[in-house]
């Protein structure tokens, strides 16, 4: 009976040995880096070496010296308005998108592959063919606008401080949208259909069945849409670097915090603060998509709850 109890024991235990690979791959890719840069933070470096324990010395030079303060703050308000043009240009026309494609029409399968296949390729693939698109002399964008008589639009898109942000957020959107789609769907296809049902019997419109019955139900899926845009938006880096480089040209106008930390750490020959520097704006941005994070998750598990 003892040899029994034993054995099962063992078993038990046998079956945490198979999260030991992932555990050890979440330890080395995430965990570790992540420490690395919070104790980096803290130090003045040589090169790659540190040197010297400064306190907190790189984070009041982040927020208060020149140039590092208006890099700062220009990288930060583009992140804000990432996520808040890509709030419009993914979230909602996606949601449009899996609303179509949820009645009753033809060929939903096939707008699904359709709508999701920019998501499976190569980001540095897009941003090549977009750049080629947009360009301002033999892009088929402003060609197209030229064979249509509109020529007073064409312009610089990703030459111009004022269309470049836009325009790298527009092929980020398009790119995952597909991806924003297939959530949403997910969410609709699990409202039961007799709840739509019995508001047909009571008289309700499709308007009010939109805003009060689909959208409320489909909640679990924004609040993980919102959650996953906040953290992209403030993560962006591929799209802005594979576009417009690290520089995040013209001018900075498309430079977020990601590429102000990527020249920071390693695009830059200031040997002194220069990967202290960078940490810093990593645990800035991990601690500002943490809180942010946080917040989104409390409100709209706030409205379920009064639901």
């Amino acid at each position: 009976m003892t040899k029994i109890k034993r054995k099962n024991r063992y078993k038990k235990h046998l079956v945490h040995l198979f999260i030991l690979p992932a555990a050890l791959l979440y330890g080395v890719f995430q965990l570790y880096p992540l420490i690395s840069a919070a104790l980096n933070s803290f130090y003045s470096f040589n090169g790659f070496e540190r040197v010297d324990f400064i306190g907190f010395q790189n984070f009041i030079t982040l927020f208060t010296e020149k140039p590092y303060k208006d890099f700062f703050l220009n990288a930060f308000s583009h992140n804000w308005i990432y996520f808040f043009v890509t709030v419009i240009t993914q979230l909602i026309i996606s949601l449009i998108l899996a609303l179509i494609i949820h009645s009753k029409i033809k060929g939903k399968e096939f707008f699904k592959s359709m709508f999701f296949l920019p998501k499976l390729l190569s980001v540095i693939v897009i941003g090549f063919l977009f750049s080629l698109i947009l360009n301002p002399t033999r892009g088929a964008l402003n060609t197209l606008l030229e064979a249509i008589g509109l020529e007073a639009f064409t312009r610089p898109w990703l030459g111009d401080m004022s269309t470049a942000l836009l325009s790298v957020i527009f092929v980020d959107s398009w790119a995952s949208i597909g991806f924003s789609m297939l959530i949403f769907l997910a969410g609709l296809q699990a409202i039961d259909k007799e709840i739509f049902e019995a508001a047909r019997i009571d008289g309700a419109n499709s308007f009010t069945v939109l805003f009060r019955i689909t959208i409320p139900m489909i909640g679990p899926a924004l609040m993980i849409m919102t959650v996953l845009t906040f953290i992209g938006s403030f993560e962006t880096f591929e799209y802005v670097f594979a576009m417009q480089g690290s520089s995040g040209g013209p001018y900075y106008s498309t430079d977020v915090l990601t590429t102000f930390f990527y020249r920071l750490a390693f695009g830059t020959v200031d040997g002194g603060q220069a990967i202290g520097l960078g940490s810093a704006v990593a645990v800035v941005l991990f601690i500002i998509i943490g809180m942010a994070t946080s917040i989104i998750l409390f409100v709209f598990k706030r409205k379920d709850f009064e639901r």
